[in-house]
């Protein structure tokens, strides 16, 4: 068993180790803390890097536990969903019938599939430009709201793609009653935080 836990710190990187040995120590068994401790000995990382280590780790924990408290409630969470669909619902309105009337669609299926890409297509197009360029939808402008990632910075433009495409999952909606984020917040790895600028 020492041996293993030996293995698995050898692969650590030194800001790994450091969280093992101070911020995270009671989470982890005892001879997991020696084979750290044992593996920063070996590496000789010096109490400087170590004091540099720490306080770069403190301050990450703390902007993570800001991040946190700074998360909205679920309320919030669906009113900004319900803004969104009804602008997305009138755009939809207004813009696909005429779309339609030019289409040489001749059966029910075509319409059907039609007027259901058309919706995706919608749904992609409103979440990425908005979410993207602003970090806001019009819900979340309204609610004073915006969208970062889990340390707070401006989410990737495949943050916000697997965010938006996360949204489609049956009963993404409703996973905001159980807990603060939702499907499409823990699968992109983002949040939506009080915008206090």
């Amino acid at each position: 068993m020492e041996n293993d836990f030996t293995t698995v710190m050898s692969g650590k990187t030194d800001e790994e180790l450091i969280k093992i040995v101070t911020l995270n120590r009671s989470k982890y068994q005892e001879q997991a803390i020696k084979a750290a401790e044992n593996e920063i000995d070996l590496r000789n990382i010096d109490a400087s890097k170590f004091e540099e280590i720490s306080s770069k780790i403190n301050v990450h924990e703390k902007l993570v536990r800001e991040i946190e408290n700074n998360s909205v409630r679920s309320v919030i969470r669906f009113v900004n969903f319900a803004i969104d669909f009804v602008v997305i619902f009138i755009l939809y309105v207004i813009i696909v019938p005429t779309i339609e009337s030019i289409l040489p669609l001749t059966s029910r299926v075509e319409l059907s599939i039609y007027r259901i890409l058309s919706l995706v297509l919608f749904i992609a197009f409103y979440y990425i430009s908005f979410e993207y360029n602003s970090q806001k939808t019009l819900g979340k402008i309204i609610t004073k709201t915006k969208v970062v990632t889990l340390d707070g910075n401006k989410p990737e433009f495949m943050d916000i793609v697997s965010r938006t495409f996360c949204r489609l999952i049956p009963f993404d909606r409703f996973s905001f009653f159980f807990t603060r984020n939702g499907f499409h917040d823990a699968i992109s790895g983002t949040k939506v935080i009080k915008d206090n600028v």
